[in-house]
């Protein structure tokens, strides 16, 4: 395979500017070789054949169908499509919701071979039948080698399975016949115990994370992330967030979780693994799990060979409100004060940016320590301070004043405004009470999975945000247990173990359309030397849930995040209106837009075989939001 002419000049431009670390690892610059292309998670592609003056002549090239689908009916788990496909040696591999492995010609679509490693669909997964992708790893041993090259897949059974790229059959010397066995946890149980993010491959170690429920009960099974070696299997390290804190009995810490659920992050240079971590469980009281609740909510930074606990930052003390860290952390170099400086972007639910050493941990744009309201809750001991970014701005708002409700009729704004002032608090991380509190932002972000995307040619960081506030209330386990489910409609969890249950939903008016200003999601760039918001621009609509709405309210939650490329554009999908569009990266404009078979709840890639460069996503719709219609569809794009 050969890089395009323009492909080859950028790639040539980027190491003689000593950038080549762009590429990352083995990567070809007409290859995608992880899931945010390079191992640190930029997102940047250096192909330049499409471009702003030619991108709306874009056409579909061909569609694949994996053939995998569920409906979610009949007691069966609801499956998405959120897969990441990487194009490695010519062929593009991706996964299904059912954990099949697929290997595709990357020009034609057509299937090469598909492994199958048999998952139980039957138990209900919290995060529905999903699976993000894959990793790759090349054996640097001899290349006639079996499995020489070989992708690795966690499953959502809790498997992790090596198959020759080649091929498609198990790495024979992987473990047993191919597969490790990951239920080796605490309180493990199919369904709350799974894996739906890739793993990642460094220095010959690959280390997975998991999923885990963190609702059902307080003491969930806890959220280990472990290093096998590559080749072998052989487990070599495990590494636990939770410790309980020095002074705490044993039976007053009851917890789980703080799970690395999401994308994790390399840095090859510098022999780190960046994993990201999400709340303790249960996410809404955490009288069971005094203090800070160290290493949940966090960005880490481990050795692949030992484990070893490197550096640590905690993006939210003594998470009450589900502020995962979801955003893969990203490794980049900006130039701050006339210098090159080398740069970690972490992000979270909260809508904040934060950026640090990638080396040390320590704040490379400054962070301090606020007061946050405290909690009136029996039991509960609220963290005093949390870390704000004091030069970058929040990215979703922060705050709703009930004069500020939003509404299409006097009716949903009189109500909205009367359920603001109802709610304990409506500011970011005001606390959980038993008359209901304001999450701001909610549970969706913020900054979710979708993550973000560096645009290298103008040093910006691009990211996909909502703005969609939930209410959150706290029952008492005796009145739950009596029938009891709050006072508004939502959601809810026994968070058994504990003394309260919860129950949390979208702010919405009677209508059931969202009592916040739009846009309800948005594509924004920011200036990191500066603080500056470059631009902003709505993604989407809500006119899928909400018909018509769009002619009033733009914008659309966003699970599905954005990459750039050289030839100046981002591309991304994540938004509810099935489409998958492309903005100009120095203005924020949209210039092309396509109508998919569903929506896109996926990370696009693009990749350039025989001097064609493609567009590529998963559309498939959303296991976790109740949309109309779903697919398993795989589209790719091309110039004519």
């Amino acid at each position: 395979m050969r890089t395009g002419s323009a492909g080859r000049l950028w790639g040539s431009l980027l190491f003689a500017t000593g950038a080549a670390w762009l590429l990352g690892g083995n990567a070809l610059a007409d290859e995608w070789g992880s899931y945010g292309r390079d191992p640190q998670g930029t997102r940047f592609s250096p192909l330049v054949q499409i471009t702003p003056q030619n991108v709306a002549t874009l056409r579909s090239a061909w569609t694949f169908h994996t053939g995998d689908i569920s409906v979610g009916s009949k007691g069966r788990t609801r499956s998405g499509f959120e897969t990441t496909p990487l194009m490695i040696n010519g062929r593009l591999y991706l996964t299904t919701p059912f954990n099949r492995v697929i290997a595709l010609d990357p020009t034609t679509g057509r299937q090469l071979w598909a492994y199958d490693p048999k998952i139980d669909e039957a138990p209900p997964y919290g995060d529905g039948l999903i699976n993000r992708g894959l990793a790759a790893w090349r054996d640097p041993g001899p290349q006639s080698r079996h499995c020489a090259l070989r992708l690795f897949e966690a499953t959502l059974d809790a498997r992790l399975i090596a198959v020759d790229a080649v091929t498609g059959a198990p790495c024979r010397d992987f473990g047993i016949a191919g597969e490790v066995d990951l239920r080796a946890v605490t309180n493990y149980q199919i369904g709350w115990y799974h894996m739906t993010s890739p793993p990642l491959v460094l220095d010959g170690v690959v280390v997975v994370g998991s999923a885990i429920d963190d609702n059902a009960k307080a003491e969930m099974p806890d959220g280990v992330v472990r290093g096998y070696d590559a080749r072998t299997g052989k487990l070599l390290w495990k590494w636990e967030p939770l410790q309980r804190p020095a002074g705490v009995a044993p039976d007053a810490w009851r917890t789980g979780a703080g799970n690395a659920w999401s994308i994790l992050s390399a840095d090859p240079e510098r022999h780190l693994v960046y994993v990201p971590t999400g709340s303790a469980s249960p996410d809404y009281y955490g009288g069971l799990r005094p203090g800070d609740d160290r290493w949940a909510d966090s960005v880490v930074a481990l050795d692949p060979k030992t484990g070893k606990l490197v550096w640590g930052f905690q993006l939210v003390h003594h998470d009450l409100w589900d502020y995962d860290t979801a955003a893969a952390p990203l490794v980049t170099s900006l130039l701050l004060n006339g210098r090159k400086t080398s740069a970690l972007i972490a992000g979270n639910k909260s809508g904040m940016l934060y950026v640090l050493d990638p080396g040390t941990g320590k704040p490379v744009l400054p962070i301090e320590e606020r007061r946050v309201p405290q909690s009136q809750v029996p039991g509960e001991v609220t963290s005093p301070t949390q870390p704000f970014s004091t030069t970058l701005p929040a990215l979703a708002p922060q705050s709703l004043d009930p004069d500020d409700a939003w509404g299409t009729t006097n009716a949903d704004r009189s109500a909205c405004r009367t359920e603001l002032k109802s709610l304990t608090g409506l500011s970011i991380f005001s606390p959980p009470t038993l008359d209901g509190s304001l999450a701001v932002p909610g549970a969706f972000g913020g900054i979710n999975w979708s993550g973000f995307a560096w645009d290298a040619k103008h040093e910006r960081l691009i990211a996909a945000v909502s703005n969609f506030p939930f209410k959150v209330q706290l029952i008492s386990a005796d009145q739950f247990a009596a029938g009891q489910r709050g006072n508004f409609r939502a959601a809810v969890a026994a968070q058994r173990g504990a003394p309260y249950a919860m129950a949390r939903g979208p702010l919405r008016a009677p209508s059931g359309l969202p009592c916040t200003p739009p846009p309800w999601g948005e594509l924004v760039a920011v200036d990191l030397a500066s603080g500056h918001i470059a631009w902003r621009r709505p993604l989407g609509s809500m006119d899928e849930p909400f018909p018509g709405i769009g002619k009033l309210a733009n914008g659309s939650v966003t699970l599905g995040g954005p990459i750039v490329t050289a030839g100046g554009l981002v591309l991304i999908g994540g938004s509810m209106d099935r489409h998958i569009r492309a903005f100009a990266a120095d203005t924020g404009r949209e210039l092309w837009s396509a109508v998919l078979p569903a929506s896109a709840h996926a990370l696009p890639i693009t990749y350039e075989v025989h001097g064609k460069q493609f567009i590529v996503i998963a559309a498939g719709g959303s296991a976790k939001v109740d949309e109309e219609g779903q697919s398993d569809s795989l589209v790719a794009f091309a110039l004519p």
